[in-house]
């Protein structure tokens, strides 16, 4: 079960230290993929976002970040962002204190970044107070479903495309989610171009 448009309501019961959104006047929409990189898909998603002058923020997972130095360095080198995803991909909410904050360490010696997005949006109140020093807790507006087997591309486009100014918007760069970023990646970025929004990275 998950919504996907996240209610004011579920927002103001956390701590204002998570950022859901990013308020602007400007038509922007912030995009962020989970999870990679993997060299089976991050390349092609670089390269659909190239095709529109797109920018993104990759939550990068620690475990990929290790394994293919190369293809997290082409992020960079294309000018997008990077945030930490956790070294092993782990629900905070299973996991005690203090090996979450152990875990997330271990990420953070491979790259510096001070943006963080808790896998599968799962964090605990301690975890937040004492990671919120050190980073910029990243949630999201919008949760398009591409993760979702049972979710159709058709469907998962439809809910991507209830994005507005200032959404943060959450696709994923795994296997999982692959033929639906194919599917609709490219649908999504030529609609909203279309109307004139741009895609912006989130500032460190």
């Amino acid at each position: 079960m998950y919504l996907v448009k996240t209610p004011t309501i579920i927002t103001k019961l956390f701590p204002k230290s998570l950022i859901w959104k990013i308020p602007n006047h400007e038509k922007k929409i912030f995009l962020t993929f989970d999870d990679g990189p993997i060299p089976e898909l991050t390349p092609a998603i670089l390269k659909y976002l190239n095709d529109y002058q797109a920018k993104a923020t990759f939550f990068c997972v620690g475990e990929n970040i290790k394994r293919y130095p190369e293809l997290t360095n082409d992020i960079l080198q294309e000018g997008h962002q990077i945030g930490h995803h956790t070294y092993h991909h782990i629900k905070g909410r299973k996991t005690t204190t203090e090996n979450y904050i152990k875990d997330i360490d271990k990420s953070a010696k491979l790259l510096e970044s001070n943006l963080f997005r808790p896998a599968y949006g799962s964090i605990t109140l301690n975890q937040i107070k004492r990671l919120k020093s050190d980073y910029k807790i990243i949630m999201w507006s919008i949760l398009t479903g591409d993760f979702d087997v049972t979710l159709s591309s058709e469907q998962c486009l439809k809910n991507a495309l209830k994005a507005q100014s200032g959404d943060i918007v959450v696709f994923h760069d795994n296997l999982k989610s692959m033929q639906k970023i194919h599917d609709i990646l490219p649908q999504f970025l030529a609609h909203y171009t279309k109307l004139g929004f741009k895609f912006s990275v989130i500032e460190q």
